[in-house]
């Protein structure tokens, strides 16, 4: 009895375990194709978000605003920490949420997608008005 109760929490725990494994490589650090940034993607709440952590210009001034972003009232915000991906779920290996912003080109797409390439690759694509998309491939920071 012992052995069948030990073999049947064994094949639970294997048939989760890749799964699980697959959706917690999505979560770290990320660096995006320009100015040298890194973007967290971690948990918030039921969804995934990312934080944008290092780039560029806050090496230079950590203390950085978002001087780009194309509502005015938001340029006196800080770029370290600043929140660019939102309300992404699903997975093991795909994504879906937003928005998405962009703080070198100060937009912000409405919806996008996460997807796993392998452990170190993420296409991030983001879209306005649903016709208007761009990807990029991250790269896992080491």
């Amino acid at each position: 009895m012992i052995r069948v109760a030990a073999a049947g929490l064994l094949l639970a725990l294997t048939a989760t375990a890749p799964a699980a494994a697959q959706e917690a490589s999505i979560l770290g650090r990320w660096r995006t194709p320009s100015e040298g940034g890194v973007v967290e993607i971690q948990r918030c709440g039921q969804a995934l978000c990312g934080r944008l952590v290092d780039a560029a210009p806050l090496r230079r001034n950590p203390d950085q605003p978002d001087v780009r972003n194309r509502d005015e009232t938001q340029r006196d915000r800080p770029l370290r920490g600043l929140l660019v991906l939102r309300n992404f779920t699903g997975g093991p290996s795909e994504w879906r949420g937003g928005p998405l912003y962009d703080p070198n080109s100060g937009q912000t797409a409405d919806r996008g997608t996460l997807t796993l390439v392998d452990a170190d690759r993420l296409a991030v694509r983001g879209c306005i008005a649903r016709v208007l998309c761009r990807t990029q491939t991250w790269r896992r920071a080491q």
